[in-house]
Order: C-alpha cells, then sequence, then structure tokens
C-alpha cells in the first residue's frame, strides 16, 4: 500500500508537469535534415516541439540502458560462471551424501549380523 502511494505522489505530478509542457509547447516546428537547403521540403519534419523532446527523451533511455547492459555484461558472466560453479559443487556433495548413506546403510546391516 505504501509503495503504490508513493508512486501515485510522485507520479502524479510529472503527470501533470508532462502535459502542460505538450500543452505549452504544441507550435509545429520544422525539423530540416538537409543542412545544405534547409527549405528542402523532401528533407524535413515538422511536428509540435514536444514531440521533439519526448524522441530525444526516449533515445536518451534506450542509449543509456544499452550501455548500462553492455558494461555490466562482465558482473553477468562472472554470475553465471559462479552459477554454473555452485550447481556443479551441490550435485558433487548430494554425490557424497548419497555414498555417505549407501556406506551407512552398508555398516548398520554389518552390525546386525550374528557374531560368529
Amino acid at each position: 500500500m505504501g509503495k503504490k502511494l508513493i508512486n501515485f505522489i510522485i507520479l502524479l505530478p510529472l503527470g501533470i508537469l508532462l502535459v502542460l509542457f505538450s500543452v505549452a509547447n504544441r507550435a509545429p516546428v520544422p525539423l530540416a535534415l538537409n543542412p545544405f537547403d534547409p527549405a528542402d521540403k523532401v528533407l524535413s519534419v515538422t511536428a509540435p516541439f514536444f514531440v521533439y523532446i519526448f524522441i530525444a527523451f526516449i533515445v536518451g533511455l534506450v542509449a543509456g540502458s544499452l550501455a548500462t547492459w553492455f558494461s555490466q555484461g562482465k558482473h553477468r558472466k562472472r554470475a553465471k560462471s559462479h552459477q554454473r560453479e555452485a550447481v556443479a559443487w551441490q550435485s558433487e556433495a548430494d554425490k557424497q551424501k548419497t555414498r555417505a548413506d549407501e556406506i551407512a546403510g552398508l555398516t548398520s546391516a554389518a552390525d546386525k549380523l550374528p557374531a560368529p
């Protein structure tokens, strides 16, 4: 309940600010992709300014996420290696325990045999 309330307290004002930003920046702005002739209509796009800002934000978010993912690859690789090693050690421990139980079972059976 507390986490939902905190998210609500943070996300509601953020959402209101985004709507206000979008309403304030809704004038169409041309984006010229031809540096030699900015008036070229083929390589230009006209959209509200907030669209460009949101696209830049999303591209930055994706680029940052990818950079983090690739920079942490060595840690994921090491964790996977340690996990495989732990599984191997666990299976070895299980084998040794089974072997010890078999030996204990044989010695207890030998104790029940009549003495000669």
